[in-house]
């Protein structure tokens, strides 16, 4: 990709004409090079770049970049206190970058939001890629003082504080089991946990979400945005609304684990008293009912067989016709 591209994005994101002069002059570059980092915008990042003699370059669509100072004008108090806010035009996986933080002392409260993010990735190495300005991803780090072991059930309180949030905006969402949150069916975001530590606790855990805002980003499913809902907020909003609510819940579960969330989370769920199929790395499909999750935050599910209880691992749930 063009190194000017980010920095020519930057002055196209208005939406208005800009002249290839104005452009190379502002960047002390080559008109070459701006042409370059135009081809590059439309082939490397997937954005329309119209082109008229005369005028210059103009976006199809404005760009609206998240900007930290704007994230941070929509926190709670307390949750402007926890977390420390950074945007990176470009890396490779937030929860990547988050890992490594963490490892070397990195802040609790750490966030991490990319307008790209080129080596996505879901639960069961699946493909995550939002569209480059209609997404949302982010990752965030959190400190928890129990050990590994205590930590059941922390996706399924993620959901639970996302679908507060999105729910409070208007768009009607629900959660599958264990990190998805759906809209009309289909898959609006999901949520990678990642976890380092002793058993016995402390134990860093970095949260990473994927959110489809204003268009369906490269997902190997089904997949929605909120705008299907008819919410209308800019990225940065959404993301300061977002951790107003994490911060609560994920004080929340620090003190009292998943138990309190669960008959919150059984209202949410989208298979609940539903026939449904779960598939697994090896082994054969179970079919049965899903009744809900256990105080860990494990699937139960009754079967021919009886009720069986499924801990995420390698476990893919699908709804039955």
């Amino acid at each position: 990709m063009s190194e000017h591209a980010f920095a020519v994005l930057r002055r196209l994101a208005d939406g208005r004409f800009h002249s290839g002069e104005d452009i190379a002059r502002e960047l002390d570059c080559s008109r070459t090079l701006v042409w370059q980092a135009v081809h590059s915008i439309q082939q490397d990042l997937g954005v329309t770049v119209f082109s008229v003699r005369g005028q210059g370059y103009r976006l199809e669509t404005p760009f609206q970049w998240l900007d930290v100072a704007d994230i941070r004008n929509g926190l709670d108090e307390a949750a402007a206190d926890t977390f420390t806010l950074a945007v990176a035009e470009r890396t490779d996986s937030t929860n990547t970058q988050l890992l490594a933080r963490a490892a070397s002392g990195g802040l609790h409260g750490l966030v991490l939001a990319t307008e790209l993010q080129t080596s996505g990735r879901g639960r069961l190495g699946r493909r995550w890629q939002a569209r480059l300005g209609s997404g949302l991803t982010f990752s965030l780090l959190w400190r928890f003082e129990r050990g590994l072991s205590q930590l059941a059930g922390l996706s399924l309180a993620v959901g639970v504080a996302l679908a507060r949030a999105l729910r409070r905006l208007g768009a009607p969402v629900a959660l599958k089991w264990p990190n998805d949150v759906l809209l009309n069916e289909r898959k609006l975001a999901g949520i990678l946990i990642e976890l380092s530590g002793d058993a016995l606790g402390p134990t860093a855990v970095v949260i990473g979400i994927g959110m489809n805002v204003s268009e369906p980003g490269d997902v190997d499913q089904p997949v929605a945005c909120l705008a299907d809902a008819g919410v209308q907020l800019t990225r940065s909003a959404l993301l300061a609304e977002l951790l107003n609510e994490l911060h609560l819940v994920l004080g929340n579960f620090d003190r009292n684990g998943f138990v309190p969330l669960r008959e919150e989370w059984m209202g949410l769920s989208a298979h609940q008293d539903a026939p449904v199929c779960l598939r697994f790395s090896h082994g054969e499909p179970v079919e049965g009912v899903a009744r809900g999750v256990a105080d860990s935050g494990a699937l139960m599910v009754e079967t021919t067989e009886g009720m069986k209880i499924y801990h995420a691992g390698e476990v893919s749930l699908r709804k039955l016709a």
